[in-house]
């Protein structure tokens, strides 16, 4: 059954109503519904608040990594394992074809069930993830293949066993080598970009987000138990910290924003994953019209300019 949030209960009766009309067969009232559930996401979507867009990022129904890979690629091969430890499966990466083109995918998944969120330790990667992700962007790199990247976590695993394997270098070790990789990188962000989680996938010659994703540093409930050790604060948190991808648009920390279908990307897969391998193919048709040296030296003043500020 579908999940609905608080704001979009008055969508959920007009839709049953829709399905009602349709068993009738009455024409009239189904017409007369379909305009009423147009205007009303049209007035709840255009008019939501940071915290509201927080939770549909994180909605239970919300398409993940996977679904975009099954939805967008075909004769897809999963490559497993960083060769050192494990394979952690918190991070996919697949190689196949997006349209024509040969392309290399990695993405963050997070699961759906409880067995599939313990095997996806909930979207949170651990070193190997990490390294797997990189073993994957090398063989792009080695083939001139493009990269494309999913970015979908709370943020890396924090637990001892990460630590222990230096989840910190795995995540600093990318920032390196993606910054330097020479082939097309494109990264967006799904749903959930959780602080150096998902930066360690998030450095590309083009950085994007879904209308309804976000992106920050720290989780709003994290930032409200550090600033006022109260959790429950974290709506006055997330309208404070300016994670939505409107706000990251106007602070030029993000490229472009993606627009899934304005009721958003759990309502209608197949057109969000339309519209990411829209935006994916057209970045790609200009990235190439670029020298290498062109298109480095673009990603270099890019990731330099972050954070520069003039008085």
């Amino acid at each position: 059954m579908a999940t609905y949030l608080d704001f979009e209960y008055k969508i959920k009766f007009i839709q049953e109503d829709i399905v009602s009309a349709q068993v009738r067969h009455d024409d009239a009232a189904l017409v007369a519904l379909k305009d009423q559930l147009e205007a009303e996401v049209s007035n709840i979507f255009n008019n939501l608040s940071p915290f509201q867009q927080l939770q549909l990022a994180r909605h239970l129904d919300r398409p993940y990594a996977l679904d975009y890979i099954n939805l967008l690629m075909r004769d897809k091969y999963e490559i497993h394992g960083d060769r050192h430890f494990r394979d952690d499966a918190a991070i996919l990466c697949y190689i196949g074809y997006i349209g024509d083109e040969k392309v290399v995918v990695i993405g963050e998944q997070k699961g759906r069930g409880t067995k599939n969120k313990i095997k996806r330790n909930f979207g949170m990667p651990h070193p190997e993830g990490y390294r797997k992700a990189l073993r994957a962007a090398k063989l792009a790199e080695k083939f001139k293949i493009p990269l494309l990247m999913f970015v979908d976590t709370p943020g890396a695993y924090p637990g001892i066993g990460a630590e222990e394997r230096n989840q910190s270098e795995a995540i600093a070790r990318n920032l390196l080598e993606l910054s330097a990789l020479n082939t097309q990188t494109i990264s967006v962000v799904i749903g959930e970009g959780g602080s150096g989680g998902a930066l360690a996938i998030g450095v590309a010659d083009r950085f994007a987000m879904m209308r309804y994703s976000v992106f920050s540093v720290i989780s709003p409930e994290g930032c409200s138990a550090i600033l006022w050790n109260d959790p429950a604060k974290a709506e006055v948190a997330t309208n404070a910290m300016k994670i939505t991808s409107g706000d990251l648009k106007k602070l030029n920390l993000i490229d472009d924003v993606i627009d899934e279908p304005l009721i958003g990307a759990h309502r209608d897969k197949e057109s969000a994953a339309n519209a990411i391998k829209n935006y994916f193919l057209a970045e790609l048709k200009e990235l190439r019209k670029m020298s290498d040296e062109e298109r480095m030296e673009q990603r270099y003043k890019k990731l330099t300019g972050v954070g520069a500020y003039s008085e």
